[in-house]
């Protein structure tokens, strides 16, 4: 009978017929593939360790740092200094402005002496009856440049010939300052209406 056999004998041909060889290389497999995922965590986890402390430093440094100037820095400070240097950039942008027009008005009126100077000289002193015509035509020019002068356009002449070459056309309302090169091809009435309409 079965149960007369050696129980050495039994267990011996009860193991072979259940062939468990491939279950115990599988679990191999197994345990290794367990063996290097622990490794590699255990790698990955220590490299994210050291990345996240190097990261760390570099906070705290970066923190420190935004602290100190953030303390030497007054954001108060920096904007009154602003405000400082914008007023005193517009005020000097002014006084030049003016300064600009003062001297070209103060330039206008030393040409019109100038050119006046010239013909009294011209004139001499005694002076005769041409001489009092010619005083007579420069009264009319002054009475035109004086009223020119008060609308705010001041006429320059050309110290060669003493033509009227040059008018600086001055608009006080809106702060504007033209400078007219006067042509002979433009006709009087052109420049007539130029000067109405930038007034």
């Amino acid at each position: 009978m079965l149960l007369s056999e050696d129980p050495a004998t039994l267990i011996s041909h009860t193991v072979n017929n259940f062939n468990i060889d491939p279950d115990k290389l599988a679990i191999s497999r197994i345990s290794e593939s367990l063996s290097t995922l622990q490794q590699a965590r255990e790698l990955r986890m220590r490299d994210a360790e050291s990345s996240l402390k190097k990261l760390s430093r570099q906070l705290n440094t970066l923190s420190s740092q935004h602290a100190e100037l953030t303390s030497s820095h007054s954001a108060t400070d920096h904007a009154s200094k602003i405000a400082t240097l914008d007023t005193r950039k517009f005020r000097t942008a002014k006084a030049a402005s003016d300064a600009e027009m003062e001297a070209e008005r103060l330039a206008q009126q030393a040409a019109d002496l100038s050119a006046r100077l010239q013909e009294l000289d011209l004139q001499g002193v005694g002076g005769d009856e041409n001489a009092r015509r010619r005083d007579a035509v420069d009264d009319e020019v002054l009475l035109r440049l004086k009223v020119y002068r008060s609308l705010g356009i001041d006429i320059e002449r050309d110290e060669k010939d003493g033509e009227w070459t040059r008018a600086v056309v001055r608009n006080d309302g809106r702060g504007d300052v033209h400078v007219v090169n006067m042509d002979k091809k433009f006709s009087r009435y052109f420049y007539a209406n130029y000067f109405w309409q930038t007034l």
